[in-house]
């Protein structure tokens, strides 16, 4: 078998199949071929850890399951911190069998990575949004207001169970707290890619409509562009008028 085939037939190999094809390649002194068997190899290492590490993610949601739970929806926010802009709850209830490699929090994945686990997320999963709009933020305060989004986006699947990370929310459905709870659970792990790419999609729209803000890059958050900006341009009414910053430049 030529070197170029045998890449070829790699690529698409099954565990099982590679196994055979290895043992068969065991004498072949060609550096090459070595070079690919040990390059497929780690591999179907890395896979399988990753799926090792996948399925200690759904602990929690398992032990749901054993309890007699079947809508178990992961609940997570994101925009507590910035100065401008919403703040954006999700809640995802996945399939059985729901599997994406690479699927934690969102902060630790690539816009590319999110952006691929968000189609997947659309196309199999229940999903839901929760958004607070800066003026109910500055009414209500923000830890309020992340938690008046998670329960919006909660009533619009009607769960059995929940995973919330690092919130307790009202009602009788059973919720487990998780502190770190994105990296700790698959659901919660989904729920933060939605709200995540839900988000910087609205601050995107954001940056068009107010211009010279960097909207687009930092997302709302105080960074020393975004600071300039206000000192040169003013507040938005996308602002967050009771967030210090903010709040000494009115």
């Amino acid at each position: 078998m030529k070197i170029a085939e045998l890449k070829e037939r790699l690529h698409e190999i099954t565990l099982e199949e590679f196994i055979e094809l290895k043992q068969e390649l065991a004498s072949d002194a060609r550096k090459g071929v070595q070079t690919l068997l040990r390059q497929t190899e780690r591999r179907f290492a890395l896979e399988e850890q990753q799926r090792t590490d996948f399925k200690e993610r759904l602990a929690f949601e398992e032990q749901y399951r054993q309890q007699g739970y079947v809508r178990i929806a992961g609940v997570d926010e994101v925009g507590r911190g910035p100065l401008a802009g919403p703040v954006v709850a999700a809640a995802v209830i996945l399939p059985d069998g729901f599997y994406h490699p690479g699927l934690t929090d969102s902060k630790q994945m690539s816009q590319t990575q999110r952006q691929a686990a968000l189609k997947h997320l659309q196309d199999v999963a229940e999903i839901a949004v929760g958004i607070i709009e800066p003026a109910e933020i500055d009414e209500i305060n923000i830890y309020q207001a992340s938690k008046q989004a998670m329960q919006t986006a909660v009533r619009q699947l009607e769960p059995d169970a929940l995973l919330v990370d690092a919130m307790t929310l009202e009602g009788d459905t059973p919720q487990l707290s998780l502190i770190k709870g994105d990296a700790r659970s698959v659901s919660i792990a989904a729920a933060s890619v939605v709200a995540k790419e839900t988000r910087d999609a609205l601050m995107e729209e954001y940056a068009i409509k107010y211009p010279g803000y960097g909207f687009e890059t930092h997302a709302g958050y105080g960074t020393p562009m975004h600071l300039q900006a206000l000192d040169t341009l003013g507040v938005t009414p996308i602002h967050r008028k009771t967030f210090r910053p903010v709040k000494e430049r009115l």
